[in-house]
């Protein structure tokens, strides 16, 4: 930590006891920013000139409340004034699509990662599982950035673009299922690079202790003592979810890749995603578990190792397999696989109507699905494409049962391999591995409870 941060991440603003969610300059904001929505269309821009002059009020007083707030948010300095540079540009080009390119060039958060440092974002933009519209929304955030994962960053799991951060307001793209803050999602003319990633935590560890309370309840698991806790307490289960989130992160780069399998943004079939997502988060698994038992880790990181660990399988048994439609959902084909897996290998039973599971032969078994996966991905550098997909799915139907209407299921005769390889993906099925007998009966119980969590942050009241 510099000498400059020490002095300024204290009070993170000229009054560090002031509630900045209840300031009336960001009350301002919010309200400015709600209305302005309403005039624009799905690419941002204010298409009708009758809206202009309200589209011209809204956006000033958005500008008013940037400048008013700025300076509780010096370290930002650069952003807001670029941010109103951008704003006032954008009523001169009379609410055309907006590109505030300079502006989130100029916002930087990965380069001051401080525990409890807030932000002020506002841009036009989409929201990941909110809204697909590139409206403009604000949002105040909180850095998380406890000591421990300080100490992991900078040892064996640098990852300088990932920003783990909380909710302490938003506008109504963010009242949703929506996790993340990605640069991606803002309107630019042109394509910056990109260069962090920002994943609220809060709102990860809110939904999550909601979920499974919900689901050990109904399937009668009783939880370990150290798995507990995560249910109990809000600000431990942020922080497991940003060591989680910090080695998953970063091994969407890493590994004997088949090319960057996932980051690419090309046309493959959906349970390719599920292959990659659920690596990134075996591996995140598999490092805690080497984690856990690590003499020279401190004991906070030891402890948080192990909370890793059940959060991942709870989060991906309870929460992945059932959350969302069923058209192409890669998470949910994740969660649904590693069920399965557990299953089959005998260390989660379902008997009698109650859940069970051997946690001492746990790691053995889950590591050895993500060692498969990591070896489909080696033995695929020297494949072809579309026998790596081959491949993929005939090791996910080791697993799980295809839908009986699949034309993939029926083998590599059945498809048309003589042409390009979106034939391929045009013939997998938007449910190719429909939920099993246990997760129909599952999902019928905690519909409601999934469906409860939009919106969700780590002050909604009765989280668990």
């Amino acid at each position: 930590m510099t000498e400059t941060t020490a002095l300024r991440s204290p009070g993170l603003s000229r009054d560090p006891a002031a509630d900045v969610a209840s300031h009336p300059a960001w009350l301002r904001i919010k309200t400015a920013a709600s209305r302005l929505q309403r005039l624009q269309i799905k690419d941002g821009s204010v298409p009708e000139p009758s809206d202009h002059d309200a589209a011209t009020k809204h956006a000033q007083e958005i500008i008013s409340g940037i400048e008013d707030l700025a300076p509780l948010f010096s370290h930002d300095e650069s952003y807001l004034n670029a941010l109103v540079a951008d704003f006032n540009q954008w009523i001169a080009d009379g609410f055309a699509v907006p590109d505030f390119h300079d502006s989130l060039v100029a916002f930087q958060p990965q380069l001051d990662r401080v525990d409890g440092l807030r932000h002020l974002v506002v841009f036009p933009m989409y929201t990941q599982n909110g809204s697909s519209d590139r409206l403009v929304e604000a949002v105040l955030v909180e850095v998380i950035w406890p000591d421990f994962i300080a100490s992991l960053e900078e040892g064996d799991f640098s990852n300088k673009l990932f920003v783990p951060i909380r909710f302490l307001d938003f506008t109504a793209g963010y009242d949703s299922n929506s996790a993340v803050l990605f640069p991606e999602t803002v309107a630019v003319a042109r394509t910056p690079q990109f260069n962090w990633g920002a994943i609220f935590a809060d709102r990860e560890a809110a939904r999550f202790r909601r979920v499974v309370k919900a689901a050990a309840d109904i399937t009668s698991l009783e939880l370990p003592s150290d798995a507990a806790v995560l249910l109990e307490d809000q600000h431990v289960m942020e922080k497991t979810f940003v060591m989680w989130d910090l080695i998953h992160d970063r091994t969407h780069m890493r590994g004997d890749l088949p090319f960057d399998p996932f980051m690419i943004k090309q046309r493959m079939p959906y349970f390719l995603y599920a292959l990659e997502e659920l690596r990134c988060d075996l591996t995140a698994f598999r490092e805690s578990v080497r984690l856990e038992h690590d003499k020279t880790a401190s004991a906070e990181t030891r402890a948080y190792a192990k909370r890793v660990q059940y959060a991942v399988i709870f989060d991906r048994i309870f929460r992945f397999a059932i959350t969302g439609n069923r058209v192409k959902n890669y998470d949910g084909l994740g969660g649904q696989l590693l069920f399965a897996w557990m299953h089959q290998q005998h260390v989660l039973h379902w008997t009698d109507g109650k859940m069970t599971i051997d946690w001492a032969e746990v790691p053995n078994v889950v590591i050895a699905l993500g060692r498969q996966i990591e070896d489909l991905y080696w033995r695929s550098i020297d494949r072809p494409k579309t026998a790596h997909w081959l491949a993929a799915y005939e090791m996910i139907t080791g697993t799980l049962t295809p839908n009986p209407a699949s034309v993939w299921a029926k083998g590599p005769d059945a498809l048309p391999l003589d042409g390009p390889p979106r034939g391929l993906t045009d013939q997998v099925l938007a449910d190719e591995f429909p939920l099993s007998m246990f997760y129909e009966a599952l999902n019928r119980k905690m519909k409601d409870v999934i469906e409860s969590t939009a919106g969700i942050t780590g002050t909604t009241k009765d989280i668990a």
